[in-house]
């Protein structure tokens, strides 16, 4: 392997008596590898790269010629070469690498101007816009929780998806009610079909008994004062209406679930961030951790980074769990999912199981049900 690295020359000799020549080099004791005459005037010939000056200072009258390169000198002279090649593709490479990580453009779906607004400003503020580089998975969690913490009032949901060198951002927005300052006629109708539970009218005539059936849109506090037949007046109904509705959910549960949890062992490090790429500057390293990061050293304009991390390793346990027990979650789940949605003056009345169906790591579930809900809704009287 050595002597195949060994720096050679292949040569071509022409001239007089080159078995003279040859002799000659043998006496000054320069190695030849390999010798092949080609008639008595010509030869060529292998010697190794040190000799080659020491040959040419001897060669006098004879002709000589460089066939060839072996060894290190031939990988050295290519490298040199095509060393400009290597610069352009290097280049082109990084230039590549750095363009599909960096966004050229981040599009907020919404309706609502000023909900596109706000959120552009946050996100800029927060590192997404356009030519600015792609965050990671955590970055991106760690931003909506922000967001979301911070405008708890406007926006009830957010979900922000790279989509190539682009960010599609989907929001909606928080739905509050505002309280009415102007004295606009209305009736108040039913928001859902149910079966009505309690009415309370504060202005306007209950036209609705309880347990009645009503209609997502049916009258059911009117704002029109009738006598005798005939409207006297009109006013702006306030009051609320509680039903019965109804829902069937289908709810997903996995067999076998992981919980992390926390070890004793901790440690600070030093790493090089590089893209979405992390290298630590360190030996043993967990398997599994949590990071308290802090920058060290960044650029806005370069990809890479100097960061000091706080870990604390972490062991991942596995729960396999029976179809029974992941059926019996589910229902909990499903029960938890209704609730949240639910204010303080608001209940499931009951609920059912109607059906599961098992699939290949995951039961679903089927519910049924019964919610006492507030279908307060309002039309403007004509």
């Amino acid at each position: 392997m050595i002597e195949k690295l060994i720096s050679k020359i292949y040569l071509n000799i022409k001239g007089k008596n080159i078995n003279r020549f040859i002799k000659k080099l043998r006496t000054q004791k320069i190695d030849i590898l390999s010798l092949k005459y080609k008639n008595k005037n010509e030869a060529n010939i292998i010697i190794y790269k040190k000799d080659y000056e020491k040959l040419l200072k001897i060669k006098s009258i004879y002709e000589i010629t460089e066939l060839d390169i072996f060894g290190l000198i031939k990988i050295k002279r290519k490298i040199k070469l095509s060393k400009h090649l290597i610069i352009i593709t290097l280049i082109a490479f990084i230039i590549f690498i750095i363009l599909t990580n960096i966004i050229f453009n981040v599009e907020v779906i919404h309706s609502n101007k000023d909900i596109r607004n706000l959120l552009t400003s946050e996100l800029k503020k927060a590192g997404i816009k356009k030519y600015s580089f792609k965050k990671n998975y955590n970055e991106i969690a760690k931003i909506k929780e922000k967001i979301l913490n911070k405008y708890k009032d406007k926006i009830e949901w957010l979900e922000i998806e790279k989509s190539g060198t682009k960010y599609i951002v989907k929001i909606e927005e928080r739905s509050i009610p505002q309280k009415d300052t102007d004295n606009t006629p209305r009736n108040i109708i039913a928001s859902k079909d149910g079966v009505l539970k309690k009415v309370i009218a504060e202005k306007g005539d209950i036209v609705k008994d309880m347990n009645d059936y009503v209609k997502k849109g049916d009258l059911i506090i009117n704002g029109e004062l009738i006598f005798n037949e005939k409207t006297k007046g009109k006013v702006k109904a306030t009051g609320k209406a509680y039903a019965e509705v109804w829902y069937v959910t289908k709810t997903e549960y996995p067999f076998a679930k992981y919980k992390e949890i926390e070890t004793k062992n901790k440690k600070d490090i030093y790493a090089i961030k590089f893209l979405n790429h992390t290298f630590e500057l360190s030996f043993n390293k967990f398997k599994t951790k949590k990071i308290k990061e802090k920058d060290i050293i960044k650029h806005p304009l370069i990809p890479l980074k100097l960061v000091q991390q706080h870990q604390t390793e972490t062991k991942v346990q596995d729960q396999i769990i029976t179809p029974e027990q992941a059926i019996i979650n589910a229902q909990k789940k499903a029960e938890e999912n209704i609730k949240k949605n639910l204010s303080k003056d608001e209940y499931i009345i009951r609920s059912k199981y109607l059906k599961t169906t098992v699939k290949e790591s995951i039961v679903e579930v089927e519910m049924f049900f019964a919610v006492y809900e507030d279908i307060t809704a309002y039309a403007e009287i004509g």
